[in-house]
């Protein structure tokens, strides 16, 4: 289990990419979980998003939630390395 937790909807639009696979190997910290709801409802048929640590992780594109996903990722291990 990683220091950052990445959830994701399996009904999410960011799954039309492999985000364990990318993330993990980016991140050795990172743990990615799939779930089948996170139950934010109808989220997931708006826009790509994730948890990350918690926080909700949004945007219009997959490629763009994947850059914030990223920054949200940085800034949680900054805290834990602080």
């Amino acid at each position: 289990m990683g220091i950052v937790v990445v959830e994701i909807c399996d009904a999410s639009f960011i799954t039309q990419v492999d985000v364990e696979s990318i993330l993990e190997s980016e991140y050795p910290e990172v743990s990615v979980i799939m779930n089948t709801c996170l139950s934010f409802c109808g989220m997931c048929a708006k826009s790509p998003y994730a948890i990350v640590n918690g926080k909700r992780v949004f945007a219009k594109t997959v490629e763009e939630c994947m850059d914030k996903i990223r920054l949200q990722i940085e800034k949680e291990l900054e805290e834990y390395m602080s």
